[in-house]
């Protein structure tokens, strides 16, 4: 049995996909996270609960808490990119399978370079997700033809990047943010950085992409799909 953690901000999502998942006989979701905080908790509780099952003792190294997490990028507060970099920091064993609403084009490559498995699409059939945590459970890399086709192109044509490939995932988070109409203070909050901290953010995301104020970083955005229109 495959045991598999969701996280993601909306329960609604977290339900279909949930639903899809169950339908599968080798498949099983052991918990469910709303964002980072609630990822991290669960996670220790989940790591805990199979070492005492184990009969480990407490200063045995800590069973993984799932085989495979489901994981959002676009989460309050830290992100799920911001999660992959945590755990890969950590030497962490978990299989990562990022689901996102975001284009393949905008996220999946960054998504892999910061230690995920796999990428999917949450607009595509749901069985690819199915496939994908099957396939990332067991160690290797879920990517789709269109993943496959780019990471060649970045290989040979790199030149042909966007600007916005260039920032750094926290510079990329609050572009998106401050594309989707929020304050400074409001991303401030959500990060939990100072106000002067994301005001140098954005001075960054300005200057590496040619920008001069907010009205023409959310036209970049939504041209470039990072933000809905």
């Amino acid at each position: 049995m495959i045991d598999v953690i969701l996280c993601d901000d909306h329960a609604l999502i977290r339900r279909g996909i949930r639903d899809t998942l169950s339908d599968a006989p080798d498949l099983r979701v052991i918990g469910e996270a709303a964002d980072y905080g609630e990822l991290r908790a669960l996670m220790r509780q989940l790591s805990a609960d199979r070492a005492d099952e184990r009969g480990l003792q407490a200063d045995s190294p800590r069973p993984a808490p799932c085989d495979v997490l489901v994981l959002d990028i676009n989460l309050p507060g830290r992100s799920g990119l911001d999660a992959l970099h945590a755990l890969k920091d950590e030497g962490s064993p978990v299989k990562v399978l990022v689901v996102s609403m975001y284009p393949e084009d905008q996220y999946a490559i960054r998504a892999l370079r910061a230690g995920a498995y796999g990428y999917v699409n949450k607009g595509g059939d749901p069985q690819l997700i199915v496939q994908a945590v099957r396939t990332v459970s067991q160690g290797r890399k879920y990517v789709t033809p269109e993943i496959a086709q780019m990471l060649v192109e970045s290989l040979t044509m790199p030149t042909t990047e966007n600007a916005h490939t260039k920032l750094s995932d926290r510079e990329l988070q609050t572009l998106v943010m401050i594309a989707s109409g929020k304050r400074l203070a409001d991303i401030a909050e959500a990060l939990t950085l100072s106000p002067k901290t994301v005001s140098v953010y954005r001075a960054r995301v300005l200057e590496k992409l040619g920008l001069a104020n907010n009205a023409e970083l959310t036209v970049y955005a939504i041209r470039n799909g990072l933000v809905g229109q």
